[in-house]
């Protein structure tokens, strides 16, 4: 991949969209993570809300070892082959394309975002089995039918796809037009497709004032939702067991099932 891609832009363009002066929820995340691509802003306040709320570094982590074990689950026993991850995040060990290659090296996978660090660093996350395809596209949440447009240029939109939103869908203020605009995304999928979601549930009274000094930093505010909000995104899919539960005890493959204030689940559409 060179230094000017067309899908990406060049590297100077996206290098001069970052900035720096306020902290990112993906370099946030990064840092909650154990990741060294984050800036002070980002540190400061990672280190704030650990003092209010270091539950928080429970979810991060426990939310990134959900997506391997749904990925995995998609590869490996329902025969998914195509993933289109949006919301990606910087990459960090075991990301969707590894998961999902190891499991099955000719599978295909979409990443999509829009912050320009992410971008910056996609040029690395780009790697691919030579029997699969790994593809990113720089767009936003909010234009459901550009990102299937673009998806299409790599994925059979014709054949089952899950697509994958973790720890997003919190920055959409208004919970009706998240809904809806995981329901135009998974319309322009067929049958057999599959929706993965995690997010931050204000299941606890520290996370709620972790998202609420989160909300007065400077970044992108992200809304953590009831429970039963989480769940209405699955809304007329077929939810594959547990159902929608605490991402440490969504088909945990070890003894630690720490309870969390992050909720998932995967579901398929019939």
């Amino acid at each position: 991949m060179s230094d000017n891609d067309p899908q990406l832009g060049s590297a100077a363009d996206v290098r001069a969209r970052i900035d720096t002066s306020k902290p990112h929820s993906a370099r946030f995340w990064n840092y909650f993570v154990g990741g060294k691509d984050n800036y002070e802003k980002d540190r400061e306040l990672g280190d704030h809300i650990k003092e209010i709320f270091p539950g928080l570094v429970d979810v991060a982590r426990t939310s990134r070892l959900f997506l391997g074990r749904a990925v995995r689950h998609l590869a490996m026993e329902r025969g998914v082959r195509q993933f289109l991850d949006i919301g990606t995040g910087l990459p960090t060990a075991d990301n969707t394309h590894e998961v999902a290659q190891r499991a099955a090296p000719d599978s295909r996978i979409v990443y999509v975002d829009n912050d320009p660090l992410v971008l910056a660093h996609a040029r690395a996350l780009l790697t691919s089995t030579p029997e699969g395809e790994t593809a990113y596209i720089d767009a936003n949440l909010y234009e459901p039918e550009v990102i299937l447009r673009e998806a299409a240029k790599t994925l059979d939109l014709t054949q089952p796809v899950a697509l994958i939103i973790l720890n997003t869908l919190g920055h959409v203020a208004d919970h009706k037009e998240a809904r809806d605009l995981v329901s135009r995304l998974m319309a322009g999928l067929p049958s057999g497709s599959y929706l993965v979601i995690s997010d931050s549930t204000a299941t606890s009274e520290g996370m709620i004032a972790a998202s609420n000094e989160y909300n007065k930093s400077g970044a992108i505010p992200y809304h953590v939702r009831a429970v039963d909000e989480i769940a209405a995104f699955f809304e007329g899919l077929e939810l594959v067991e547990p159902g929608v539960a605490q991402v440490t005890r969504w088909r945990p493959e070890t003894e630690d099932q720490t309870a969390v204030d992050a909720y998932g689940a995967v579901a398929r559409k019939p």
